[in-house]
C-alpha cells in the first residue's frame, strides 16, 4: 500500500510532501516507510518495523491523519487495502 500526501503550493517555495508505504519484510513482518521532503528537493526516509500488518496499518492510518490536520492533501493512493 502507498499513500501521496502533498501540501497546497503557496507561490513562495515548492510544496512539501510525505509518502507513506507499507510492504511486508523477507522475515515476515512488515515494514512502513515514510518519506517527507520538498518537491524538487532533500527528502528523509524513515522506517518502522511491526510484527504484523494490523499494528502496521493501524501505524499508517496514525500517520496519514496526523499530516491531513496539518493541511496535507492526499494526492495518491496505491493498494489492494485503502485504509478507512
Amino acid at each position: 500500500m502507498r499513500l501521496l500526501l502533498q501540501q497546497r503550493p503557496d507561490g513562495r517555495e515548492a510544496p512539501r510532501f510525505v509518502q507513506l508505504q507499507l510492504q511486508q519484510d523477507l522475515l515476515g513482518g512488515w515494514e512502513l516507510l515514510r518519506e517527507t521532503g520538498q518537491t524538487g528537493g532533500r527528502s528523509t526516509l524513515r522506517k518502522s518495523l511491526f510484527q504484523d500488518h494490523a499494528s502496521a496499518l493501524v501505524a499508517l492510518e496514525k500517520e496519514r491523519d496526523l499530516h491531513l490536520k496539518k493541511g496535507f492533501q492526499l494526492v495518491f493512493a496505491q493498494g489492494a487495502e485503502a485504509p478507512k
